[in-house]
């Protein structure tokens, strides 16, 4: 051993003496040189790694996305197939499912870049046409810094939106429209829309984007119009409710009224069908609110929490005002009142406290009664389910009491500062609801000036409406060549 540590010393010599030497023999170098290579080699800036998608927020993003093709077909088709007489029973039903195939097809093709892309505030660029550029690893921002989930999940969830806003439409002009001038004035008002509200009201670059002040100055300037207002819509009161209502009593108004309105009895064929649909309605309004926060967090079950007593509260008030106004609770009033409490929670789902939601189903429930009674003789139009009455009245009243029961002192969570990362201290409820009232009034004249104009367009080229011997004879048999029911 003591052999072997003696060579081994020798040898270290002998490297290190002519390691010396090469030095001397070596060339001058500059300073900067030498310190250079004496310095290690610089290591290569790491770039930070791309996010990764939670697989629980995408697993139940999945699982919000079926829930909302469960509330149209066959929640949608169901409640409104029930309100109409058995001869349009299968009218309702093909208007219903063939409208929301087509947007499905139109949001992959065009609607989502117009929608979710670009700088304008009203409209989106075409980057993204037939989702050019979107792969299974392309990601989509949720509400919280770094946090990702696979942006075609987000495709395929906002698709849901655009198709039942769609679909409620049908409600205002069923028993007596064209099938193809249904599915014209869907496309139509879908593209010029829908589509621009949604952009205006949820467009924006994710919490990432955010730094500072500057950042939020350009993301501002970037985003829709409405979103950089500062209007709060969570799930949609203004780009499905509010939007799809005004449409549809801008139809009721240009298609005319029903044969024997107000003569002949025109009660719904199947109340059991409509609780089925309103029951469907309700658990998959689940997946349209809470899915709304794009991830499974905190956000998510209070969004849940007040979707469950918000339309609890609705059903009880409605058929409490239908027991004090004429004497008897019915089952179309409990399903109608459901509807109208789901409809009045949806902008405010998940910026309001369980109190300030059971307060917003409460007035939902009565205001949206007198709608489709009071309101609705006011108005004068034959909006077949009342549509207006309950998510244009329904939508209205959400989106205000939004920027009141929003207010940190009524429970609510107030308003995200993503500069500070942390709740803005300041709520003014005063000036919030103002910033919802011209949500309100922008999304009421956008739509109503559309919808006229695509109405007019289809009446010029193929006609509104059905003749009255096909009208008499029921859509079923004239548009569709089948019946509901085999006597």
């Amino acid at each position: 051993m003591k052999k072997f540590l003696a060579t081994l010393a020798l040898g270290l010599g002998l490297v290190f003496a002519h390691g010396a030497t090469m030095a001397e023999d070596a060339p001058a170098q500059p300073a900067a040189a030498a310190a250079a290579a004496e310095a290690p080699a610089a290591a290569p800036a790491e770039a930070a790694p791309a996010p990764v998608p939670n697989k629980g927020d995408t697993a139940w993003m999945t699982v919000a996305t079926i829930l909302v093709i469960l509330m149209t077909i066959p929640g949608l088709a169901l409640f409104y197939g029930g309100l109409v007489r058995s001869k349009n029973m299968l009218s309702v039903l093909m208007q219903v499912f063939v409208v929301t195939a087509m947007i499905y097809v139109l949001w992959t093709l065009y609607g989502y870049t117009v929608a979710f892309s670009g700088s304008n505030p009203f409209f989106g660029s075409l980057d993204k046409l037939f989702l050019k550029g979107i792969t299974p690893d392309s990601v989509a921002a949720t509400f919280s810094k770094g946090v990702v989930i696979p942006e075609l999940i987000f495709v395929a969830f906002q698709a849901t939106f655009a198709a039942i806003t769609c679909t409620l439409i049908v409600g205002s002009f069923a028993e007596r429209m064209k099938f193809s001038a249904v599915l014209l004035f869907c496309a139509l008002w879908f593209t010029f829309s829908y589509l621009p509200i949604a952009h205006m009201v949820w467009y924006w670059d994710g919490p990432d984007a955010i730094t500072d002040a500057a950042s939020l100055e350009k993301v501002t300037a970037a985003a829709g119009w409405l979103w950089a207002k500062g209007a709060l819509d969570f799930a949609g009161g203004t780009v499905v409710h509010i939007n799809a209502a005004v449409a549809g009593l801008i139809g009721a108004y240009m298609v005319g009224k029903r044969i024997g309105y107000g003569k002949e009895s025109m009660a719904p064929h199947s109340l059991t069908l409509t609780m089925v649909g309103a029951a469907l309605l309700w658990v998959g309004w689940f997946g349209f609110n809470a899915g709304s926060n794009l991830e499974a967090n905190g956000v998510a079950a209070l969004a849940f929490m007040n979707t469950l007593v918000a339309t609890a509260m609705a059903t009880l008030a409605w058929i409490a005002g239908e027991a004090l106004s004429k004497g008897k609770a019915s089952m179309l009033g409990a399903a109608s009142g459901a509807v109208a409490g789901l409809v009045a929670i949806t902008p405010a789902c998940g910026f309001v406290g369980p109190m300030g939601a059971i307060v917003i189903g409460l007035v939902a429930g009565l205001m949206c009664l007198w709608g489709v009674n009071g309101l609705k003789r006011m108005l004068g139009a034959d909006d077949t389910l009342d549509v207006f009455g309950v998510h244009g009245v329904g939508g209205i009243v959400g989106a205000l009491l939004t920027g009141v029961f929003a207010a940190p002192s009524l429970g609510g969570t107030g308003i995200f500062d993503y500069v500070a990362n942390a709740a803005n201290p300041d709520y003014s409820i005063g000036g919030q609801v103002w910033i919802q009232l011209q949500a309100v009034i922008t999304t009421i004249v956008w739509s109503a000036v559309v919808s006229l104009i695509a109405y007019k367009l289809i009446d010029l080229v193929i006609g509104l409406r059905v003749s009255e011997e096909e009208e008499r004879e029921g859509l079923d048999i004239s548009s569709h060549g089948e019946t509901a029911y085999h006597r």
